[in-house]
This record gives C-alpha cells, sequence and structure tokens, in this order.
C-alpha cells in the first residue's frame, strides 16, 4: 500500500494554511539587513531558516532618499546572500506619496526572490484592496507569474474595524498587530503602559484588538503575527510576551527588532516537545490505516485531530526542533 502524505489527504479542496518561520526580524538599515541575512543563515535547521526577515521601506527609509533605500533592499533581496528566499519587505503607507514607487523598485528587480510584502497603516479594507490591486497590476508589467503573499498591518481603527473582511482578501497571508500605532491612535485614553507588559495584555481596548486579530486572520487561513517587544536587553522579556501571545491569544509569530530576541521568541513559540511525539505516533499510525479512524492511548483519533497535530509537526519543524526520525522520513523527506 502506498502511503498517503498528509497534506494529500486532511486538505483536500481547502486553503492551505501558511506555515511560516515564528519570527519575522525587521531590519531598516543596509548593515543590519547584511548582518540579519548573515545570521538566518548561521541559525538555520537542516538547511532550512528558523526566522523570515523583513527589509523595512518605510521608517528605515531617509525622507528624500526612499527611491535609493528601495533599491538597496531589492538588490540584498536578489542577491546570492539570500539563501533562503525567506525575506520580505515593507513599504510606505498609502497617504505616502512614495508607496507605488517602493512597489515598482521592489517588484521589478526582486519580484521573482521577494517572500512577502507588508503594507502599513491602512485605514479600512479599501486601503489594503488598492495597495494588493497595485502589487498585481506591476507583477503582470514585470512578468511575475507567483502572486507575492501580502502582510497586512492592523493598527488603526478602521482596520481593526475591517480585520474579518481584510483577512479574506486573495493573496493576504498575514495580519500583524500593530501595538504602539493602535495605543498612540487612542489620544492618551489608553495609557502608554499599555505600549509593553504586561499592560499590553491586559488592558481591555489592547487584549481586545489582540483577540479580534488572531481571530479574524485564523478563521480566514491567514497567520496572525504579534507586535513587537521594544525592551532588547533583557531577552527574557521578549520570550514571555512570545509565551503570552502563543498561548493566550493565538499568535502563530511575532516581530523582532533586535537579533538578540529571534532565538528566545523561536524557543518560546515552539510546541511542548511531548505533543511533538504524540503527534508523532498518532500521525504515523493514522498514515498506516489509510487515515481512517485510530486508537491512541485509549483514545479515538480521526480526520479532526488528524489535521490539528500535522499543522503542530509542520510548525515544529519551522522552529527547529528535532523531529523524530521516522516523521522527518515520511511526512518532511520532500519539502
Amino acid at each position: 500500500m502506498t502511503l498517503r502524505h498528509p497534506n494529500d489527504v486532511l486538505f483536500a479542496g481547502e486553503k492551505p494554511f501558511p506555515v511560516l518561520p515564528v519570527v519575522d526580524h525587521y531590519a531598516g538599515s543596509e548593515k543590519l539587513m547584511k548582518k540579519a541575512l548573515q545570521l538566518q543563515q548561521e541559525l538555520a535547521h537542516n538547511n532550512q531558516p528558523v526566522f523570515d526577515i523583513t527589509c523595512d521601506c518605510e521608517d528605515g527609509a531617509h525622507a528624500g532618499a526612499e527611491a535609493e533605500h528601495a533599491e538597496m533592499a531589492a538588490g540584498l533581496i536578489s542577491g546570492s546572500d539570500n539563501r533562503f528566499g525567506r525575506v520580505g519587505a515593507r513599504i510606505h503607507d498609502i497617504t505616502h506619496p512614495h508607496w507605488r514607487q517602493d512597489l515598482e523598485i521592489l517588484v521589478y528587480h526582486a519580484g521573482q526572490r521577494l517572500a512577502f510584502l507588508t503594507i502599513p497603516k491602512v485605514r479600512s479594507v479599501d486601503d489594503a484592496r488598492t495597495q494588493i490591486d497595485a502589487l498585481r497590476s506591476i507583477e503582470a508589467q514585470c512578468r511575475i507569474s507567483r502572486p507575492i503573499p501580502v502582510h497586512v498591518l492592523i493598527e488603526t481603527h478602521g482596520a481593526l474595524r475591517d480585520a474579518w473582511e481584510i483577512a479574506a482578501l486573495p493573496g493576504v497571508e498575514s495580519l500583524d498587530f500593530g501595538l504602539m500605532d493602535f495605543v498612540s491612535g487612542h489620544h492618551g485614553a489608553i495609557p502608554g503602559s499599555a505600549m509593553k507588559s504586561p499592560g499590553q495584555f491586559d488592558h481591555p481596548l489592547v487584549a481586545r484588538a489582540k483577540a479580534d486579530i488572531a481571530a479574524a486572520a485564523l478563521a480566514n487561513g491567514v497567520v496572525p503575527s504579534h507586535n513587537v517587544t521594544t525592551e532588547i536587553k533583557d531577552t527574557t522579556v521578549a520570550a514571555d510576551d512570545a509565551r503570552r501571545a502563543r498561548r493566550e491569544f493565538g499568535y502563530l509569530r511575532m516581530w523582532s527588532i533586535h537579533p538578540n530576541q529571534i532565538m528566545p521568541i523561536v524557543e518560546a513559540m515552539r510546541p511542548d516537545f511531548s505533543e511533538v511525539q504524540e503527534a508523532t505516533e498518532i500521525l504515523e499510525a493514522a498514515q498506516d490505516k489509510d487515515w481512517g479512524p485510530i486508537q491512541h492511548a485509549g483514545r479515538l483519533h480521526d480526520r479532526a485531530s488528524y489535521r490539528y497535530y500535522w499543522e503542530l509537526l509542520q510548525r515544529a519543524q519551522a522552529t527547529g526542533m528535532n523531529i523524530p526520525a521516522g516523521a522527518a522520513r515520511r511526512f518532511f523527506s520532500q519539502s
């Protein structure tokens, strides 16, 4: 009997859920981008990166030098140091006069290698749709056949209101929470303490936003990505934030803004090893039964639980965990 892969059985006819590295590392200058590319190679596990890089063409670009900055970022994205093809870019927001030129430069020079494009400060689903439509038009002009995935920053009142519609737009891969701008947009009604922990998890308005964004993303097959931790010296803060974001709010990915934050976030977001072992045993037994119902440790399992454990196993691999040899051979040998 030919053993069928879980991707061929468990999600037939459904939109596949993106399996992304759990860290999205932001770099604004050429020096920091190059350092991030080097670190991405050093930390790779089994020739797979454990974090993505976003070249920041918004906050990273000096006023008046937007084109030069985007061209520099495009050169690095299309260059040989981008070994894994897991580098994206953030463009300017829709109110900035350079946002479309950002797209033109990045897609023309690096469209074949861009892992994703992030659009910030959208005020509504119409803003997101306008920028995505422009991206698709530029892709067509540049003869880029692969639609570049889009990550949308939810950091305004309007974007939060339209989060479900934004998540449902074709091509959207991630909803990212922009905590700092979200708090600032409340004109002092939310205290500054909510820009860091524990306030960011405890203040009702911020906690509601986090939960709403995660719910909208997950319901639409999109990855919810958690905001930055501004504390860069004490790495346990970033780890604790990642752990709370994952366990309490369902976030599957988080931004980092300093290299020292990357591995603490990765480790905090890894599945528990005991669950990985259980997932391996269940999936191997299910595959042997051609994905019919099985019993494991006295409990019945079917395709509903198989989906849960398969996605858990994929997240474990994406965080650099050592997958049991049998599962690695059965499920990941061709990935």
